[in-house]
């Protein structure tokens, strides 16, 4: 585990874990956008997840 400064673990406090490791929230996880978002943090909505069950929409073509 990398050693952090304590300017540095104050940076990342909202994204730490009890083992002090960083950890992000379940949906962020294996995205590839750079809005992470903490664990502790309740993701009502994101611009960018696209659930796969999410119906997708038509495109109008006139």
């Amino acid at each position: 585990m990398l050693r952090m400064s304590k300017k540095r673990k104050q940076e990342l406090s909202f994204y730490l874990n009890d083992r002090g490791r960083v950890t992000y929230n379940e949906l962020c996880r294996k995205c590839q956008h750079g809005c992470r978002q903490s664990f502790r943090a309740v993701v009502i909505d994101c611009p960018r997840y696209l659930s796969k069950r999410a119906k997708k929409k038509e495109e109008h073509t006139e």
